[in-house]
């Protein structure tokens, strides 16, 4: 049985991401069974759009499903590698897709959750959103296009969320260019059903909302001038001279490894197209796959959830710049 279902009403090409009790991770089986739908759709004239959400009541998508990742690693790495190419050609095929792609991300959305949403052309976001790249907790770097993305949002905004791997609100999503309307959760029924039978301009107008304020909108002084530092240490610095303590900590307990990777491919995806950093994407996510940190992440903090990871190297002293450029190599 597919955990994703598919389906055509009324010229809209329904995915529903259906494994809620994991909030709707995501399987290479259901990868392959969305980029096999969304080359039948591109080609059918009876289908104008493509809506993607997710089953149950927490979120459209927490990602990856990283303990299939963590076992694989520890196998070998024999797996994952080709689960991210194909993960990344959907993100592709989304961002490049030729009808509108209708994304409901209500709850969590996170990771590959992102990827299946974000590059679409029509992104709906509620009150429950809780949208994040938060890799560089678990020893990787944001994949899926998500430095991309996050590249370019307003000034250093984006490096702020890759860096913390905090999640944001429906309205900082909007405000960071990661999302384009916003719906109150209670209404997407109603929106589902006014899709089935009106333009998407027509039934957006009926449901969406003024979104609430942003709170990175009204951060982003400090954020832009502390995040916008060449390298982690001093960007952590800055942090300490603004009183930005809390920051500093939630920081401190990432990957000293992934923080340094993360921020280097932050600034190359500012001069890059989608496709190359969804190129970009694989090799770093390859050479997380071959070293400790990925591993050591998932076990602490899905594995064993002892939320202690024992990183290596523990410092960001230690990380030299040959071990990050191997990223990329």
């Amino acid at each position: 049985m597919s955990d994703v279902r598919i389906r055509v009403a009324d010229g809209l090409g329904r995915i529903t991401l259906d494994r809620p009790r994991a909030i709707n991770a995501l399987t290479h089986a259901m990868i392959t069974d969305m980029a096999a739908a969304l080359a039948a759709w591109a080609e059918d004239d009876d289908v104008r759009a493509v809506l993607i959400d997710g089953a149950g009541e927490r979120g459209l998508c927490a990602g990856g499903d990283i303990r299939a990742i963590h076992d694989d690693a520890r196998a070998g790495g024999r797996t994952a590698p080709a689960f991210w190419a194909d993960e990344y050609r959907l993100n592709a095929r989304i961002a490049t897709y030729p009808k509108p792609y209708i994304a409901l991300m209500d709850g969590i959305v996170m990771g590959g959750g992102v990827g299946v949403s974000a590059h679409g052309s029509v992104r709906v976001v509620t009150e429950r959103t809780r949208l994040a790249m938060p890799e560089v907790g678990i020893g990787l770097a944001p994949d899926v296009g998500g430095t991309y993305l996050l590249a370019r949002a307003p000034g250093e905004l984006g490096t702020h969320a890759a860096l913390t791997g905090a999640p944001v609100s429906g309205a900082d999503a909007i405000h960071c260019g990661l999302a384009d309307h916003f719906v109150r959760a209670d209404r997407l029924p109603l929106l589902i059903e006014d899709l089935l039978v009106l333009p998407i301009e027509d039934a957006l107008a009926r449901h969406t909302e003024t979104p609430p304020p942003s709170r990175l909108a009204a951060d982003a002084p400090w954020i832009d001038k502390c995040f916008a530092a060449d390298t982690v240490e001093e960007i952590l610095e800055r942090l300490t001279e603004a009183g930005q303590d809390t920051v500093v900590a939630e920081i401190g307990t990432r990957s000293p490894t992934a923080l340094k990777v993360t921020l280097a491919a932050l600034r190359r995806a500012r001069l890059l197209p989608l496709a190359a950093v969804l190129a970009q994407d694989l090799r770093v996510s390859v050479a997380c796959l071959r070293g400790h940190d990925l591993v050591e992440g998932i076990r602490a903090q899905v594995i064993d959830k002892d939320r202690t990871p024992h990183w290596r190297p523990a410092t960001l002293a230690e990380v030299t710049e040959d071990m990050v450029a191997a990223h990329f190599a």
